[in-house]
C-alpha cells in the first residue's frame, strides 16, 4: 500500500515537472537570443558608445534626444501606416486560401506547396524579385504595359505606389506561412458542427460566419499578433526593394535604427531607439490581447 502511494506521488511529481521540461529548450533560446541582448541593449542605451572604446554613461540623454528626433517619429508613423494597411490582408488572404485548400479537392497538396513556397524565400530575395517585376525601366510590368501601347509607370518614384509595391511584396511573401497556420486551425474544428448546420439548412456562408470564424478566433488572434510584429520590424525586403525611398516615404523604423547604428556609428543612441520600439510593440500587443480577450472563444 505504501509502495503504491509512493509510486503515485512520484508520478504526480513527474507530471508537474514534465511541462517545464518541455518548455526548457524554448526558454533557453529566449534567454540567450532575446532576453540577454535586450538587457545589453538597455545598458548600451544609457551610453554614447559608438561601437569601439569604453562605454561612457550618459544617463537618459539618448531618450531625451529621441523624443526630439522628428525623423525617428516619421519612420514610426510610416511603419504604422504600412502595418495597418497590410495586416487585414495578411489575415484575410491566408484565411481565404486555407478555407479553399482545407477541402478535399484534386491537387490540394500541390497548391498548398505553391502558396507556401514564397514564405521560404529570404526577404532580400523577395525584394530583388519585386524590383525586377516593378522596376521603372527594366521591370516586367512596365514592359508589358509598353507592349500594349501604354506608358510605363514610375512605381518607385512615387510614395504611394512605392508603398503599395512594398505591401504587395509583403503579403505575397508571408501569406503561405499564415495559410498553413489557418489550415491547422480549421482542421481542429469538429465536423459535427457543420453536419448539424447542414441539417438545419445553413448555407456555406452562414456556416463560415457562425461556426468557422468564432471557433477560429484563437488562430486568427495568433496570426494578427505574429503578422503585426513581423510587419513592424520589416527591414530586408524594404532595403532591397526601395531602400526607404522615394524621399524616405518607405523608410521604416528598423531601417532608421540600422542607419543610426551602422552608418553613423551611434550604437548607444540606436539602442535607445530599439528600446522605445520594443516598448511600442509590447504595448500594442497587450492592447490586442485586451481587445481580443487573448483569442478566447466566446461561449
Amino acid at each position: 500500500m505504501k509502495n503504491a502511494k509512493r509510486k503515485g506521488s512520484i508520478q504526480s511529481a513527474e507530471m508537474k515537472v514534465f511541462p517545464y521540461l518541455m518548455i526548457l529548450p524554448n526558454l533557453f533560446i529566449f534567454t540567450i537570443f532575446i532576453a540577454v541582448p535586450a538587457v545589453f541593449g538597455f545598458v548600451y542605451s544609457l551610453t554614447d558608445w559608438g561601437g569601439l572604446g569604453n562605454l561612457n554613461f550618459i544617463g537618459l540623454s539618448n531618450y531625451v534626444k529621441l523624443f526630439h528626433d522628428s525623423y525617428f517619429w516619421t519612420s514610426i508613423r510610416q511603419t504604422f501606416i504600412y502595418a495597418i494597411i497590410a495586416l487585414p490582408m495578411i489575415v484575410a488572404i491566408p484565411l481565404l486560401l486555407a478555407t479553399m485548400l482545407v477541402k478535399n479537392i484534386r491537387g490540394r497538396s500541390f497548391f498548398r506547396a505553391v502558396f507556401y513556397w514564397p514564405s521560404m524565400i529570404s526577404y532580400i530575395v523577395v525584394g530583388l524579385l519585386f524590383q525586377f517585376i516593378f522596376g521603372d525601366s527594366t521591370g516586367v510590368i512596365n514592359y508589358l504595359i509598353t507592349q500594349m501601347g501604354g506608358t510605363s509607370v514610375n512605381w518607385f518614384t512615387n510614395g504611394v505606389s512605392a508603398m503599395a509595391v512594398v505591401i504587395i511584396a509583403s503579403i505575397w511573401s508571408r501569406s503561405g506561412f499564415y495559410m498553413v497556420t489557418f489550415i491547422s486551425g480549421l482542421m481542429s474544428i469538429d465536423e459535427t458542427y457543420y453536419e448539424a448546420a447542414e441539417v438545419d439548412g445553413a448555407s456555406n456562408l452562414r456556416q463560415f460566419i457562425s461556426i468557422t470564424l468564432p471557433l477560429l478566433k484563437p488562430t486568427t488572434f495568433l496570426v494578427m499578433i505574429l503578422g503585426f510584429i513581423d510587419l513592424f520590424k520589416q527591414y530586408g525586403l524594404v532595403l532591397t526593394l526601395t531602400n526607404g525611398g522615394p524621399a524616405g516615404t518607405t523608410k521604416f523604423a528598423v531601417q532608421y535604427i540600422y542607419e543610426r547604428a551602422f552608418q553613423k556609428f551611434e550604437l548607444g543612441y540606436a539602442s535607445a531607439l530599439s528600446m522605445v520600439l520594443l516598448v511600442i510593440l509590447a504595448v500594442l500587443t497587450l492592447v490586442q490581447f485586451k481587445v481580443n480577450k487573448g483569442g478566447a472563444v466566446n461561449d
